[in-house]
């Protein structure tokens, strides 16, 4: 097979064996159980490579999604769905209409993920217990316990969890759950030429990401904010914060975000007092007819 002269320069590795915490090489992050990990993506640095989407397909063995053109965009993938965990949003925005002021492109890329909620939805939404967190403070699927029921897709607020035609189970990042387990940072935000995607403890990625609206808005890109950090939209209704969030410099629903997710949960006691009352009322207006006919 013909190799190019490059690959001769290296036709041997030296390495025999696995490098040890190779994720506090690669992203400066030392991966140990008991630890809150995370991503944090900033959208600003993003130029829609997909170079996240293929590493994560190669990595979890996922196939192609949408094979073709939509006509849109370069984006084909089209959504996050159980065979895409990873997929950069091309979102068209307005023309530039001042030259004074700093402007990028007219085009918003985002990469989206599922955000592994800190109180996550789908977690208390399976009956069977195959959804759950990790020692690293991720949110994953155990496949041989999915029963497929698929309680978990309305649960999330972000429409990220998706059920497979392939084998009928519930699919979704892992955050590369087996590559942390080997000291790995994950694939996505390995192969990101850009550092859009950042993998870190959510904590010291939170840090940064405050630091990096300072320096925006410094620059002027006064529409630059978090999306997901405690406080902010993205971590409402009792979500608290999310362990992957975003820096965005439009409204969240431009990149298909809800600007104030809720946990289902949260519904549950108002909705059973409202059906309570409900039947209550019922039941007297049945009562009363039937004293009237008496």
């Amino acid at each position: 097979m013909d190799m190019h002269p490059r690959v001769l320069d290296y036709a041997r590795s030296d390495i025999d064996q696995m490098i040890a915490d190779e994720s506090e090489l690669t992203a400066g992050t030392r991966v140990r159980p008991g630890g809150s990990y995370g991503f944090f993506t900033d959208t600003t640095l993003c130029i829609g490579c997909k170079a996240c989407e293929v590493a994560c397909k190669e990595w979890n063995n996922l196939p192609a999604d949408s094979i073709g053109l939509t006509g849109e965009s370069y984006d084909n993938t089209g959504a996050l769905s159980a065979n895409t965990w990873r997929h950069v949003r091309f979102v068209e925005h307005a023309v530039r209409d001042d030259i004074s002021t700093p402007f990028q492109s007219g085009w918003l890329m985002m990469s989206d993920v599922c955000k592994h909620c800190h109180n996550a939805p789908c977690v208390e939404a399976c009956p069977t217990g195959a959804l759950f967190r990790t020692e690293f403070d991720t949110v994953v699927v155990q496949q041989d316990i999915c029963n497929g029921c698929g309680y978990c897709v309305p649960a999330c607020p972000f429409g990220v969890v998706d059920i497979s035609t392939l084998d009928g189970k519930a699919h979704k990042c892992t955050l590369c759950y087996d590559r942390l387990k080997g000291g790995l940072e994950p694939a996505c935000s390995k192969a990101c030429p850009t550092n859009s995607i950042q993998f870190g403890e959510v904590s010291e990625l939170q840090k940064k990401a405050r630091e990096r609206v300072g320096r925006l808005h410094d620059l002027g890109v006064e529409s630059a904010y978090l999306y997901g950090t405690p406080g902010e939209q993205g971590a409402t209704g009792g979500l608290e914060h999310l362990n992957a969030f975003f820096l965005l410099t439009a409204q969240p629903e431009t990149y298909n975000l809800p600007r104030a997710p809720t946990r289902p949960a949260n519904r549950v006691a108002p909705s059973l007092a409202a059906g309570l009352a409900a039947v209550f009322g019922l039941a007297v207006a049945a009562l009363g007819m039937f004293a009237r006919e008496r």
